[in-house]
Parts: C-alpha cells; structure tokens; sequence
C-alpha cells in the first residue's frame, strides 16, 4: 500500500514515516499538490498552532477536500484537528478559524482551570464505538499526547480520552474512510503502531476491487 504524507513544513515527519514504513506500507513525503491529488491513501501531520497549520498547508486545501471523497485520509494530532470545521485557537474571542470540514465539530482549548495546559505525556484512551482505526485497542491502552486544543467527545468519536473533560482521541467522518488521532501514534509503543498498521490495513482493504471484478 503506498501510502503518501502531506509535508507542508510543520510535523514529525521522520518518526512518522518509520512508524507507517513498520506497517508494510511504502510512503511518500510530498509538497506536490498533483502527487497528493493521486495518492491511494494521506496522512495529514500537524505541529503547532492551528491558525498556522491552516495557512501552510493551504496549498492542499482543494485537493484535501476532493481527496476525501474517495481516498483514506488520516490526520495527527494538529493533523486531525483540521479535519474538524473549525477551532478556537488563533482566533479573537467569540471567534473561530475555518477547518477542513470533513469531520463536523470544534476545537477547543482544554480546560485551564482543571488541568496543566498543555495535556505533554501518556493518558488512557478509552474506544467508544467499532471503526478499523480502532481495532485491536482495549480500554486503558495508553497513547502519547502533547496539545492544548481537542474537540470534544461527540458522535464522531471513535475513542475518547479524559482530561479534564472527555474529548475525541480518536474521531472518524461518517463515511468513515476520513479519520485521525489527537495523540502521535509514531510516540505511542505498540498502541500507536496499531492505529498505523490499522490505517494502512484499512486502506488496502478500502481500494480492493468489488468482488466479482477484474483489478486493472
């Protein structure tokens, strides 16, 4: 399974691309819209603040969108947060900044008067509902977190970790093939290199031809 990273200067991209390469899958690291446009699967990394990884990575923004009609794509950490309609961080009060919209919900700043800000170290992930990024994962396996912002628990949370409040570990579209982690798998031990092999398991499975009809 070729599998293609997004590098739009921000994110782990060497640890990540290890961690995908351990999952069988051959990666491409690109900046080139058309190579994204024709990937069989993307992985969206993120490093920093939102309103800047939304300015970077504008370039991919159209071909992102068109991507997920048809293509896995999986987001990390600020990664995944793109993938939501819209965040907090960046913005002026009472404001929001424009996400990618392919997975509804908001991101927002984890409760400073609860906990320490940024969430920097292990935590339990707790899996909510059945999706094949999931598979494999038990309740109390633990995953490698550093951010100050998540979207909240919702329906389309996959698996959910508490801090402070419970928020979306781990979320999916409703179509299921759009999908991300607010933690670095390529941090998280085994745990995290489920969730890789999972993605790629899942995209070779998603770009299997029908039964019943002939491969090109």
């Amino acid at each position: 399974m070729n599998v293609t990273i997004v590098d739009y200067g921000v994110g782990n991209l060497r640890s990540l691309r290890r961690g995908l390469e351990r999952a069988d899958a051959d990666v491409a690291v690109t900046d080139d819209p058309e190579v994204i446009a024709d990937a069989e699967a993307i992985v969206l990394p993120g490093v920093g603040a939102f309103e800047e990884c939304m300015r970077n990575s504008a370039p991919f923004h159209d071909v992102l969108r068109e991507a997920a009609e048809d293509t896995p794509i999986m987001g990390i950490c600020v990664g995944l947060q793109l993938l939501f309609t819209e965040s907090e961080e960046g913005a002026p009060a009472g404001e929001t900044v424009e996400g990618l919209d392919l997975i509804p919900g908001r991101v927002e700043r984890l409760p400073r008067e609860e906990v320490k800000v940024p969430q920097m170290g292990w935590n339990e992930v707790s899996v909510e509902r059945d999706h094949p990024l999931a598979a494999g994962i038990e309740d109390g396996d633990y995953a490698y977190f550093v951010h100050s912002y998540c979207a909240a628990a919702d329906d389309h949370t996959v698996a959910a970790c508490d801090y402070g409040f419970d928020f979306a570990a781990v979320a999916a579209n409703d179509a299921g093939n759009v999908m991300g982690t607010q933690f670095h798998p390529e941090k998280s031990g085994e745990t995290g290199l489920r969730i890789l092999q999972n993605f790629v398991d899942y995209a070779e499975r998603y770009r299997e031809p029908p039964a019943g009809t002939a491969a090109d």
